[in-house]
């Protein structure tokens, strides 16, 4: 089982950005914040290739998981990176789906799967 979900896409750095953002909003996740990974190492002089974190979430099932489990709190929210390497550009998700390994005792129950396959959704309509 993979970690996580990794596609390519010739769009655009920016364009990918703005697409799986406008993609999390289509199926009524709300986007939390845009965290700029190549702005703030580069404030501290890292240089990086452009790199940004794109966290969002559902409150439903955020609710649903930390009623099951509090501690998966530390996986919320959900987050796909875009980023360049190697001048190609990259969407990637973590999968959910790993979540019934971090937390056996849960009983999760088949909604890791379900928001596993919305976000495998939002990677591929944003390529």
């Amino acid at each position: 089982m993979e970690f996580d979900y990794t596609t390519t896409t010739t769009k655009t750095f920016d364009e990918a950005v703005q697409d799986v953002q406008n993609e999390i909003a289509e199926v009524d996740m709300r986007v939390l914040y845009v965290h700029d990974v190549q702005k703030t190492l580069n404030e501290k002089g890292f240089k990086r290739e452009p790199f940004k974190i794109i966290e969002f979430c559902s409150a439903k099932f955020a609710s649903e998981f930390l009623n099951k489990d509090i501690k998966i709190g530390l996986c919320l929210p959900c987050k796909i990176n875009v980023y360049i390497k190697d001048g190609q550009t990259f969407i990637s998700g973590m999968r959910p789906i790993v979540l019934s390994q971090f937390f056996p005792n849960a009983n999760l129950g088949e909604r890791p799967q379900e928001i596993d396959r919305i976000i495998q959704n939002i990677i591929n309509d944003a390529k």
